[in-house]
């Protein structure tokens, strides 16, 4: 068990700093689940919020996210960064939310980042009333036109605009190939400009 530890601990060296802490909660050590909670929380729950378009949903399925994360630390390798692995499950999830029909979508609504952005208090430069509305009306219609895609698609694209994922990652989180995830991001990319072609 000792040999165990310590090849685990010299794997982890290598490894970035969330799989590090997970190999300490797999050892025992619930103050570094708190941690990665209290890190990731929020993005996964706005990650599954553009997913399923339900902030009661999202706000329930990252509980579901982070239950499973626990509930696998015995059997947890580190074999992918653990973003990847967060993002696998919390994708899963979301998936088969949209599949079974479980979700009920809710008016889209401005996502939380601009609604909490902090206001500025210099005067000039500042946009207009009239800009301000344009701009978050531009984003609310590309948001929009995110949401309407296929879901793998979006969830592709999620992965890479939103959480700045490279295509291998993304191909591990979906489970299918470089090429795959490519051509997902290309149709989806296309569709996007056609339907957004107007705001060019």
């Amino acid at each position: 068990m000792e040999r165990v530890n310590k090849n685990m601990a010299s794997v982890a060296a290598a490894l970035d700093c969330d799989t590090q802490l997970m190999i300490r909660v797999k050892q025992g050590d619930g103050a570094s689940f708190g941690v990665l909670l209290e890190k990731h929380r929020s993005p996964v729950i706005h990650f599954l919020y553009r997913m399923v378009q339900n902030q009661a949903v999202a706000e329930e399925l990252a509980q579901e996210v982070f239950l499973r994360v626990y509930r696998s630390r015995g059997t947890y390798e580190p074999t992918a960064k653990f973003t990847t692995w967060l993002f696998r499950i919390a994708t899963h999830l979301a998936l088969n939310t949209l599949r079974d029909g479980k979700n009920q979508r809710m008016e889209t609504r401005l996502d939380a980042d601009v609604l909490e952005a902090p206001v500025r208090q210099v005067c000039d430069g500042r946009p207009s009333v009239e800009q301000s509305m344009v701009r978050e009306a531009r984003l609310d219609e590309v948001r929009r036109a995110v949401a309407g895609l296929p879901d793998k698609q979006r969830a592709a694209v999620l992965m890479h605009k939103y959480e700045d994922m490279e295509y291998t990652q993304i191909a591990r989180v979906l489970n299918c190939s470089e090429s795959a995830v490519k051509s997902l991001l290309f149709r989806a990319y296309e569709t996007l400009r056609n339907r957004l072609a107007h705001m060019a």
